[in-house]
């Protein structure tokens, strides 16, 4: 039998989808990736029996990057990127080794079947997975399509089953709109960071932002967020006055009405009609008026509706809310959550989806009643021709989903019942009354059907007081008029809804990427979340925005990246060429990038007012190894150290703390050492800042602290310190912490495996002889008397930490709290066991090295 492969985009999707087409007779197994599973069940393809073979992806399988010296900041001028840079396709997460799988799958197979995400990005994945498995598969006979693309939009058996039944093609030219959005964000991206980032980290040491990021969505989104910021800061607040008249209706009942005038910003004139109003002794009826008014139930749910009422009525972000969001489609509980549609198409089964909810214990009233007396059918809104709107698929209780996932859940099915329920009917009241010259009036409303509110209540009609029955010609008696002083207020800063609003009025990201543009304005530490989700500007995102205006306006504007998306979208629909869109957007922003360079000094002069120059900011810490001046340490990120002297700057490990190292010197450059620490559960190791920045042997790289330097003599090294191979990574070296007795620690110098030895140790060295067995470096203990835990009250003992039964016992195995990100791994590294002098020569086996990583811990640290 011929066998059909099917992929789907997360290994949850590939469960479901697989469980409700082999309507639950499959066997499963985990793939060579140990991430994603493999359900094979049997069944009919194309009119004959076949083998089915179901598994996932992880999200991207690659992902688009420079080449080679095109990534190293130091080596190359950011304007080459825009052309003379050349780009890959590497795989977006190498630890899953993602291609080998699929093409492990996928030989021998004869079909395949993508059950990608039905989006711009599924279908960019379709063509990533078909490029990995298409050479491995079995070739295809006198033209026979081989390759499927199915489309759906919910994980329910309908859905799932249809799609099954009417596959398609993947469309490469939505694909392609997305290859172009990736390399045009990359190249203008990354040229644009790098060059600010370098120009003002070398001149300011209180930005307070590791990296001065420039985005193409990015920065229009910070935008927004600066000019509300600007006209708060420009409004002048100006007094106006209003009258406000009181008059009873009978003798415990009064009612405030509402100047016509509204209000005067002359004190005089307000006083002048105050002194024509207040004499007078009855208000008379002028008018009275009646009207039956509807307010309209809500359109179907799209995902920027979503994102807007989660933070402003639930209180979460946009991103958070979007996971959960996607979290509730794999799990089959709604519809697909990227869509743009707010029309449910005429065959769309509302009456199916809402009887799911009939027993629901919250909503099973208002929804039996909906089926009994028949459903409204939805407004009409927007067919953007993507997905159905959010809609629940299958009901679900409080304590099924918990937290925030049943918030949202709870909203969706909501506002998806109110969709097909009928309007809110009220009878608005209004009452016209004149006292003396001038007029005044009360208005009041009184519910005549709730409608859709009763299943939506936040949106009902206020109660409001009920307004007294009366004619034209009557009089009520005047209580008092009064003058009120008031001022105009200015604008609140923008919310993430207000902001997302704004967003999709510009065409600035899609309903997947706003979330993320959000939330990179926030990681920059240009806008910090306020309460009420208000989003209040930073000195930095204020600078940088109006430095832009400066400099070039369109650079923040949001005009110029929705002519983007307009393009974006026309690659998308096979109407505009890739080359053509991608050749010229670029040409566009290389013109601005050389621009923005020759005019940098006009952000500059903004940038000196509100931050301090390198020479003003830090604290002295450590001497320089070339002038033997006090360097100061700038703790704001990225922390780094300065030479005010000699005008260098070096920068230090991230997340973490930074203290001098008992003033100890590099025996290379003569600088000081400094200690870098992650807490007392995580690692520390020395470093010279002058090696951290400049390697001094060919075998180390950048970012490298003492515990992989490999001088053959210094005493911090990790000739000198290193005992034996890491038990879960394949480079790291296992390396004394000399540093952290009496609780002392053995931690790899390359991922964040930490182990906890000798508690109460007097001394721990690493002896220059090695173990027989693994030929890792021997350790020289001395215990207190007091507190030995060798037998016989022995206070010394010389031993392997993975073989010998004493130490064994001694050795507790952790896992770091943080471990900073310039740790590198390669096989450029020392391959050693452990010290120079009795290293294991390379290439040869090491017996006592399981091949499991699960076992090594079982063998070293039982």
């Amino acid at each position: 039998m011929k066998t059909v492969l099917m992929v789907a985009e997360k290994p949850s999707l590939a469960q479901s989808i697989a469980k409700i087409l082999s309507r639950g007779n499959m066997s499963s197994h985990k793939g060579l990736n140990g991430a994603c599973s493999v359900h094979k069940y049997t069944g009919t393809f194309a009119g004959q029996p076949v083998h089915f073979k179901m598994t996932s992806v992880c999200g991207h399988v690659m992902t688009l990057d420079f080449l080679g010296k095109y990534n190293k900041w130091d080596k190359v001028d950011p304007a080459e990127l825009f052309s003379q840079a050349p780009t890959e396709k590497k795989e977006a997460n190498p630890k899953l080794n993602m291609v080998k799988f699929l093409q492990v799958e996928g030989r021998g197979c004869d079909y395949i079947v993508l059950w990608l995400d039905c989006d711009k990005e599924g279908e960019n994945i379709c063509f990533e997975v078909l490029d990995a498995v298409l050479p491995v598969m079995n070739n295809a006979h006198g033209g026979e399509k081989i390759v499927f693309r199915a489309r759906f939009s919910s994980i329910t058996d309908t859905d799932i089953c249809n799609a099954m039944t009417r596959l398609s093609e993947p469309d490469h030219n939505e694909a392609l709109s997305v290859d172009a959005r990736q390399e045009l964000d990359l190249r203008i991206g990354c040229a644009f960071t790098r060059f600010q980032t370098k120009y003002f980290q070398g001149k300011y040491g209180d930005l307070d932002s590791s990296l001065i990021s420039f985005g193409p969505c990015q920065t229009p989104t910070l935008g927004f967020c600066v000019e509300r910021h600007d006209k708060i800061q420009s409004f002048k607040p100006e007094t106006y006055w209003v009258l406000q008249a009181k008059v009873h209706t009978n003798k415990e009942e009064s009612l405030l009405l509402d100047w016509d005038r509204v209000r005067v910003f002359d004190r005089e004139i307000a006083q002048m009609f105050l002194n024509m109003t207040k004499l007078e002794k009855e208000a008379q009826v002028e008018a009275t008026s009646r009207k039956e008014k509807a307010k309209q139930r809500p359109l179907a749910l799209n995902t920027v509706e979503m994102l807007r009422v989660a933070s402003s009525a639930l209180g979460m972000g946009p991103q958070h809310a979007m996971q959960i969001a996607e979290r509730l489609y794999t799990q089959g509980y709604i519809s697909y959550p990227r869509t743009e549609t707010t029309h449910y198409p005429e065959n769309f089964d509302l009456k199916g989806s809402l009887r799911q909810q009939a027993n629901h214990p919250y909503w099973a009233d208002s929804v039996k009643q909906l089926l009994a007396e028949g459903i409204n059918r939805p407004r009409k809104g927007h067919d953007a021709g993507d997905h159905p709107p959010i809609t629940p698929m299958k009901s679900a209780t409080e304590a099924e989903l918990g937290g925030d996932a049943w918030r949202l859940y709870e909203y969706i099915t909501r506002h998806f019942i109110a969709t097909v329920s009928h309007d809110c009917k009220y009878l608005q009241s209004t009452i016209s009354f004149r006292i003396g010259p001038e007029h005044f009036t009360c208005s009041g409303k009184t519910v005549i059907s709730p409608g859709f509110t009763e299943i939506m209540p936040w949106q009902s009609v206020p109660l409001e007081e009920s307004l007294p029955t009366c004619q034209k010609g009557d009089t009520f008696a005047v209580g008092e008029v009064k003058m009120l002083e008031k001022q105009t207020s200015p604008p609140d800063y923008l919310t993430e809804a207000e902001l997302i609003t704004l967003m999709e009025k510009h065409g600035i990201g899609t309903d997947a990427s706003i979330p993320v543009h959000i939330n990179n304005i926030c990681q920059r530490n240009y806008v910090t979340v306020e309460s009420g989700r208000r989003l209040k500007p930073t000195n930095l995102g204020i600078v940088l925005v109006h430095g832009y205006y400066k400099i070039d306006a369109e650079l923040v504007l949001p005009t110029i990246r929705s002519a983007v998306e307009k393009q974006l979208n026309l690659i998308a629909q096979g109407k505009a060429d890739y080359h053509q869109v991608l050749g010229h957007t670029l040409d566009i922003f290389k013109r601005k990038f050389h621009y923005f360079v020759d005019s940098i000094a006009g952000m500059d002069e903004l940038m000196e007012v509100s931050f301090s120059p390198l020479a003003a900011t830090g604290k002295p810490l450590s001497r320089c190894g070339k002038c033997h001046r006090f360097m100061k340490y700038i703790q704001a990120k990225p922390s780094r150290l300065h030479c005010s002297h000699c005008d260098e700057t070096y920068t230090l490990p991230q997340n973490g703390t930074i203290k001098l190292y008992k003033e100890l010197r590099c025996p290379l450059d003569d600088f000081e050492l400094v200690l870098w620490s992650s807490g007392s559960r995580g690692k520390s190791y020395p470093l010279c800042p002058y090696c951290y920045n400049h390697p001094p042997f060919r075998d180390m790289k950048k970012g490298m602290g003492c515990n992989e330097c490999t001088h053959p003599t210094c005493q911090h090294s990790l000739s000198m310190l290193g005992i034996g191979q890491c038990v879960e990574c394949e480079n790291g070296v296992l390396v004394l912490d000399p540093t952290s007795g009496p609780k002392w620690k053995v931690a790899c110098n390359t991922c964040n495996v930490v182990a906890h030895c000798f508690e109460n140790a007097h001394r721990v060295r690493v002896s220059a002889d090695t173990c027989n067995t693994c030929e890792a470096a021997l350790l020289d203990v001395d215990f207190n008397k007091a507190k030995s835990p060798l037998p016989g009250n022995e206070t010394q003992h010389t031993g392997c930490i993975f073989c010998d039964p004493v130490f064994q016992e001694l050795v507790e195995l952790k896992h770091a709290a943080s471990c900073h990100p310039m740790h590198r791994g390669g096989p450029g590294r020392r391959q050693g066991r452990g010290r120079a002098r009795g290293r294991r020569p390379p290439g040869k086996p090491n017996p006592r090295r399981p091949k499991d990583k699960m076992s090594a811990l079982a063998a070293y640290f039982v």
